[in-house]
């Protein structure tokens, strides 16, 4: 069975010229219910192409599949792929537009026609889950920017999708409300939901993702599993990140025979603790 959810075939799209491409021969495969964290220098193609993946641009060249289909530009299919593919943009305000929160995330499924009755249980259903209760009647341009995230990822998951793209999803957010939406993700998967994040966050990228891809220049430079990634220090300097500290701080103790080489590779810090307790005792 092909559990390929989206395929990228060779995708090109600029903004202005054909000189300058934000896509420059993009391609790549997303596998169903997967955990992708997608990293990059900025200006690398990263949110050109999670704007591709919902329609809202249409490549210049190469091709888009979506469940083995190729995409179609015609207003029927891209509602239909709307309901399936959601994105949480960076700053919710360029998402939230209704007068008050709980409008806000009513308008997709009416929108679609879906009966009123079986929203308003839906709508109600998504806001306890994500403990929107308190301010659920406030206008969206009152919330702080923690709620506003809250609400914009409330948008998407009443629609039932089969992807959520989160674009910087803890971008300008305080430590609490950062927590706040980790667990909301972690939900998401749980639940099976495709998920790509857009992060420049490597020690969470390397603990939560199943794979990352690293984009450069319009291209994918690597995809695999975070081990495999975060351990080539030659691309993670040409995208301008640093290896996590976990897997920095276990190769150290490797190399000073501190830790056996044949452990396997820790995922966070809590496992890497056990492994120097276990030595000490």
């Amino acid at each position: 069975m092909n559990d390929t959810i989206i395929k990228a075939e060779n995708l090109k799209f600029s903004y202005d010229d054909d000189n300058t491409h934000s896509l420059n021969g993009l391609s790549l495969e997303i596998k169903k219910g997967q955990k992708i964290a997608v990293m990059g220098a900025n200006g690398s193609g990263k949110s050109t192409f999670f704007l591709c993946c919902t329609g809202i641009l249409k490549p210049q060249s190469g091709k888009l599949y979506f469940h083995g289909r190729e995409l179609s530009y015609k207003k029927k299919d891209l509602l239909e792929l709307r309901s399936k593919v959601g994105i949480v943009f960076q700053d919710p305000d360029n998402q939230l537009f209704c007068a008050s929160v709980y409008q806000e995330i009513s308008f997709g499924p009416l929108n679609l026609g879906i009966e009123e009755e079986r929203v308003k249980k839906e709508v109600e259903d998504i806001i306890q889950q994500l403990e929107i209760t308190p301010f659920r009647q406030k206008p969206t341009h009152a919330l702080s920017g923690g709620q506003k995230k809250q609400v914009s990822i409330a948008d998407i998951l009443v629609m039932h999708p089969e992807i959520i793209i989160l674009d910087e999803p803890a971008a300008a957010l305080d430590p609490r409300h950062t927590v706040m939406v980790n667990h909301i993700v972690d939900q998401m998967t749980e639940e099976g939901i495709t998920v790509l994040m857009a992060t420049h966050d490597v020690n969470y990228a390397y603990e939560w993702a199943d794979e990352v891809i690293l984009f450069e220049n319009g291209r994918v430079l690597m995809q695999g599993n975070p081990q495999r990634v975060f351990s080539d220090k030659e691309v993670l300097k040409r995208t301008n990140l640093e290896p996590p500290v976990v897997l920095e701080f276990f190769e150290s103790l490797c190399r000073k025979g501190i830790l056996d080489e044949s452990l396997p590779v820790p995922k966070n810090l809590k496992t890497l603790e056990n492994y120097i307790e276990n030595i000490s005792s």
